[in-house]
């Protein structure tokens, strides 16, 4: 390894080591107040895992190691969200008691149909939310405060289809405490159905707008050419034939020539969630700070 890569790895190493002050000392007041509800909790979630181990479940898996990283949120403003579609049952389990420890609340995207009910009854003394049209689940400690940010974020989706990926993206940037206003089905095959939605979107002071949109992908680039905001394009895989599966919608959001238009991948609502979620919550600290 080369000198100059040694160095930048010891930069780094001292970046992760120092904390900011203002988060060190928030971070360090809630160890203080947790470290006893954190201890509970994690001896709850491994009495629950050895139960489930000796019960036989088919859906237990052999748990090595989980590496949750509660503080995400307090390290870079985006919490750490369990993908659950790549996931066993049992796998979603731990990593959600390992979160609800550390900060509170787990935030699980991609649940399988089958493993709502069983998070249900290994979640039963906790307060969830399930997110049928998103295909989520979020799981509150009763004493989680979810923060209001005052940042704005837009969703819109060009067709139903666009619905769960848009529907994502939306609880992402709520639990990001921003406030998001949706607006559903007003894709280019239809555009007069956007331009009301549109115009009341906008005086209502939105800071950032999520476009989610399949089949030839033109509705963020409409989007992008007529508001004043940051647009994120969220190409979703719907469509036919050649092209299909997103691969159309996402190339012709990359190659927009409408300025203002930021592209995610395909389906990845939770990445334009927090994206959008990040813009607008800036925005708000900016507005807060001006007000003052």
């Amino acid at each position: 390894m080369s000198y100059h890569a040694d160095e930048q790895l010891e930069l780094l190493g001292q970046l992760l080591r120092q904390e900011p002050s203002r988060q060190s000392n928030r971070q360090q007041r809630r160890e203080n107040e947790q470290g006893n509800e954190q201890a509970d909790e994690m001896a709850r979630s491994n009495a629950l895992q050895q139960e489930l181990q000796h019960s036989g479940s088919n859906d237990i898996s052999s748990i090595i190691e989980i590496r949750a990283d509660p503080g995400r949120e307090y390290r870079k403003g985006t919490p750490e969200v369990i993908f659950g579609e790549s996931k066993e049952t049992s796998q979603v389990i731990a990593m959600a008691q390992a979160l609800l420890a550390g900060s509170g609340r787990a935030i699980i995207s991609r649940v399988h149909p089958e493993a709502i009910e069983p998070l249900r009854v290994a979640f039963q003394e906790y307060t969830v939310r399930v997110r049928d049209a998103a295909r989520s689940m979020v799981i509150y400690r009763h004493d989680y405060v979810r923060r209001s940010t005052g940042g704005h974020v837009g969703v819109i989706s060009a067709g139903t289809s666009d619905i769960p990926v848009a529907d994502e993206a939306a609880l992402i940037a709520e639990e990001m405490g921003c406030r998001v206003t949706c607006i559903y089905d007003v894709g280019v095959a239809g555009l007069h159905r956007l331009v009301e939605p549109l115009r009341n979107l906008l005086s209502e002071e939105v800071d950032a707008i999520i476009v989610a949109a399949g089949m030839d992908g033109a509705l963020p680039s409409v989007v992008a050419g007529l508001v004043p905001v940051p647009v994120i394009g969220l190409p979703t895989s719907i469509g036919y034939g050649l092209g299909g599966k997103g691969v159309a919608a996402l190339l012709s959001m990359l190659q927009t020539c409408a300025p203002g238009l930021s592209v995610v991948n395909i389906d990845n609502g939770v990445g334009a969630g927090i994206t959008a979620a990040l813009i607008a919550n800036r925005v708000a600290q900016a507005r807060e700070h001006h007000l003052q």
